[in-house]
């Protein structure tokens, strides 16, 4: 038996990553991301693509900050159709110290996960 195998007959196994190609071989029950995260998966090859979707780009032209929620969002959505738990998505670290925009920003999150279905 492996350590991942042993350490799941104790734990629940959550993933911290946005490769979410790499999910299957793991087997996590939920996962964790932030933008560290999606911004080192999205400069790898198999993933640049996101990059390149119409809705992320055209944010970029207008709004950073809107272009990398909807970059985690979609990373988020691609994590969950590869496992059967949740997903948590931590917000910009440089908002860590002010309450009001941390809030805004989850919320502008959930609410684009929501639409998303």
């Amino acid at each position: 038996m492996n350590s991942l195998a042993a350490l799941r007959r104790h734990t629940a196994i959550v993933a911290d990553t946005a490769e979410f190609l790499q999910l299957p071989r793991l087997q996590p029950r939920d996962a964790t991301t932030n933008p560290s995260l999606v911004l080192r998966a999205a400069r790898q090859p198999e993933y640049a693509h996101l990059l390149l979707e119409r809705d992320i780009r055209d944010a970029a032209q207008a709004d950073v900050d809107a272009a990398m929620d909807r970059l985690l969002v979609r990373f988020g959505c691609e994590i969950l159709a590869h496992i059967p738990g949740r997903v948590s998505t931590e917000v910009d670290a440089r908002l860590s110290h002010d309450t009001a925009a941390t809030v805004a920003r989850a919320r502008r999150l959930v609410a684009q996960y929501a639409a998303q279905g």
